[in-house]
């Protein structure tokens, strides 16, 4: 059975896959969200705090990325655009959350919706990201294995 953290971060990435291919409000994606199959076992409040955060800093979340990535971020496709989102996001403002766990769940994200090796990518990304947002635990974590 799945987290009810899982379940909101999947949400959380459907809800921006839509928004990075429709421009929607806010607003209008997170109310269709609520009718989702499954949206009573997700985490709301994660689920609304990545969601509105991540279009809210969009910009800067995709700036903090692009030294990560081997191509501009508008290439990528939305799936995985999105779930390096989500993980970017929990990286900055969930430091309670491991950076091995938000780099293990942007994985499962991506094996759920993505192509088949999207998930490699993502992987390489976030163990660059880490070392750029959260680089003691990362540094340790590394050293660690």
């Amino acid at each position: 059975m799945k987290s009810a953290r899982r379940r909101s971060r999947e949400l959380a990435t459907q809800g921006l896959y839509q928004w990075l291919l429709s421009g929607a409000p806010a607003g209008e994606i997170d109310a269709q969200l609520r009718g989702a199959q499954g949206f009573d076992k997700a985490d709301q409040e994660h689920l609304d705090t990545v969601l509105h955060g991540v279009i809210r800093e969009n910009a800067e979340l995709s700036a903090d990325l692009l030294p990560c990535l081997d191509r501009p971020i508008e290439q990528l496709s939305p799936v995985e655009r999105a779930v390096l989102l989500v993980a970017a996001y929990e990286f900055k403002h969930h430091v309670e959350i491991p950076y091995r766990v938000v780099i293990n769940e942007a994985v499962e994200l991506a094996k759920t919706f993505g192509g088949s090796d999207g998930y490699k990518y993502v992987n390489g990304v976030l163990d660059k990201l880490a070392l750029q947002l959260r680089a003691t635990e990362a540094q340790a974590g590394r050293a660690n294995r």
